[in-house]
């Protein structure tokens, strides 16, 4: 498994390999979603990045250090935009593994009841926040402080440049779900969070 410590490290010019094959998350998400998702969409992004950052100071930076200096910056929003987006399908493909769901490891489940109140109340605010999200965008759960919170953000935006600490996230662009759900992003996150979501891959971004 790819640490969240090694996703915050990576070049912003490599595209990830993905950490299962494209037909393993079948039948909540389809190989072809994924072949047109992580080859076409992410590999999109990671080539643009690097003609965007080509011989300039960005260069050399890490995809997290690329995204918090970019941050905010009217001039520098195509940077921040592709980087973000390499960012976010990295760790998208990390919250999810095949035969996924159930219960999470125990560290994670006390925090999570300690802060919502129980389990199925996260996955209910999971759930509702990818559906209020208007447009593009991601679902998150993050650490801010010592307390989680569901978040939601538009486009390419993340938790990391507000100081939260993303746990693990769901992508609510339409491309993430069209082709296995057509409209129905509900169906997409209700079986993502049955029988995707990666509660160890939360637990060890916990530490």
């Amino acid at each position: 498994m790819m640490s969240k410590d090694k996703i915050e490290s990576a070049s912003p010019h490599v595209l990830p390999s993905l950490p299962y094959a494209d037909n393993a998350l079948e039948p909540v998400i389809s190989g072809k979603t994924i072949g047109f998702h992580y080859g076409k969409h992410h590999k999109g992004y990671v080539d643009n990045l690097t003609k965007l950052v080509a011989g300039t100071a960005f260069a050399d930076l890490s995809l997290e250090k690329i995204i918090t200096q970019t941050a905010g910056k009217a001039d520098k929003t195509a940077i921040f935009n592709n980087a973000a987006q390499t960012w976010n399908h990295t760790f998208y493909w990390h919250s999810l593994k095949p035969n996924g769901g159930g219960e999470p490891p125990a560290a994670l489940k006390q925090k999570i009841e300690a802060s919502f109140g129980a389990m199925d109340a996260c996955k209910k605010e999971l759930a509702a926040a990818a559906m209020a999200q208007f447009g593009s965008g991601w679902v998150w759960l993050a650490m801010d402080g010592d307390k989680l919170k569901v978040v939601k953000t538009g486009n390419a935006e993340v938790p990391l440049t507000t100081g939260m600490k993303p746990l693990l996230t769901i992508d609510v662009w339409e491309h993430a779900y069209y082709l296995d759900y057509q409209n129905r992003r509900a169906d997409y996150v209700s079986a993502v969070l049955d029988k995707l979501i990666n509660w160890d891959f939360a637990a060890e971004n916990l530490g």
